[in-house]
């Protein structure tokens, strides 16, 4: 039986929600009537699940019924070991990002010049820059962490949108799906 590990952007992101239903609701209802139909297990971390509920807001019956086909379960992180090597990559790659950070905030500082105060856009786009420079394909949240680690732990394949997630997991050997081919695969693999 095949097992997949759920991120919120299978349901936050809009390209990878669109296979589904544009509309959020109708969007989860839609994998939740697959899931039904589909012989695989569906999994997503507490940490990950309470996340998915501050931001989508299911009302009760819509998160019972997402309960009863997705199992929310933590990794068991004392069990799990992660090579040394990734974790060397990891702090190097954090590293560089940092630099990158610092180099984009020095800039915009220069941009800025002799200003008496920041005008709003050059601030706006020094956080946006910086926010991409230090997060864009890094796994970056404890939630994050916990996605990969539940893949790991059950052997599954990791569905997200988030670059960083995916590239990690890649690094570690948990197995990938294509998240914008999910419904499809829930479909071939309810047909099958």
């Amino acid at each position: 039986m095949r097992r997949f590990v759920l991120d919120t952007s299978i349901f936050t992101n809009p390209t990878t929600m669109a296979q589904f239903h544009a509309d959020p609701m109708e969007c989860i209802r839609v994998f939740l009537e697959l899931a039904r139909n589909t012989p695989t297990e569906f999994y997503m971390p507490l940490s990950v699940y309470e996340e998915f509920m501050r931001v989508r807001d299911l009302p009760p019956e819509l998160a019972a019924d997402f309960e009863t086909e997705v199992w929310v379960r933590s990794p068991r992180r004392f069990e799990l070991t992660i090579p040394s090597d990734v974790l060397y990559e990891f702090i190097n790659e954090v590293r560089e990002r940092i630099d990158r950070g610092l180099r984009i905030a020095e800039e915009h500082t220069k941009r800025a010049g002799a200003l008496s105060t920041m005008k709003p856009e050059i601030i706006t786009e020094l956080r946006e820059n910086f926010r991409s420079a230090m997060r864009k394909g890094l796994l970056d949240s404890r939630e994050d962490v916990d996605v990969v680690l539940l893949a790991m732990e059950l052997d599954a394949e990791l569905a997200s949108a988030d670059q960083g997630m995916r590239k990690f997991a890649n690094r570690v050997g948990v197995k990938l799906v294509t998240p914008e081919y999910l419904r499809r695969i829930m479909e071939n693999l309810g047909a099958g």
